[in-house]
């Protein structure tokens, strides 16, 4: 059994509802998960993964099923969304929202680690996709991310900055 159809069968997504087949092959998407590549039967041996030169892909396996390849895709869109969001967010703050009372340069605190932190994650989120597109050609796992701890990190510290200078600069009533 090959890792893709593995992977396939151990969630359990060809188990729920029988699939149609495919129109060259007769056989359903778990026995032949490659778009357009060759069908797999599962009785492949996997055997030991030929090295490439540091920073070139190898040849092996270079083609991963389309839909793990289009998920990184997705996935990386979000987080580039998400750091379109923190830029933006950012710059509202510094640009557009009143000045804290007696509290110089709080608009700045709160904004600039939001916009260096959606340069950060744009830059990563790539170098995180490729990274994960690299895997799946290679057959070997996903790398672990950092970038959800450190997104959430940040985010929660420039909150707390901000209810502060909220609550320190509130307004005198009459």
């Amino acid at each position: 059994m090959n890792r893709v159809t593995s992977i396939s069968l151990e969630l359990g997504c060809c188990q729920s509802r029988p699939q149609p087949p495919l129109p060259t092959t007769g056989r359903s998407p778990c026995e032949n998960p490659r778009v357009g590549g060759e069908v797999h039967t599962g009785n492949e041996q996997i055997g030991p993964e030929p090295s490439a030169p540091p920073g070139q892909p190898n040849e092996v396996d270079s083609r991963p099923d389309a839909r793990f390849s289009f998920a990184n895709e997705r996935t990386f869109l979000a987080w580039i969304r998400t750091a379109l969001a923190l830029v933006v967010a950012g710059l509202a703050i510094t640009q557009l929202l009143p000045p804290f009372r007696d509290i110089p340069g709080g608009r700045r605190i709160v904004g600039v680690p939001l916009i260096l932190l959606g340069a950060t994650l744009a830059f990563t989120s790539y170098r995180k996709w490729a990274g994960n597109e690299r895997a799946l050609r290679l057959g070997r796992p996903i790398p672990y991310s950092r970038l959800p701890r450190i997104l959430a990190v940040v985010i929660t510290v420039a909150a707390v900055v901000a209810v502060v200078f909220v609550l320190l600069s509130h307004e005198p009533r009459l």
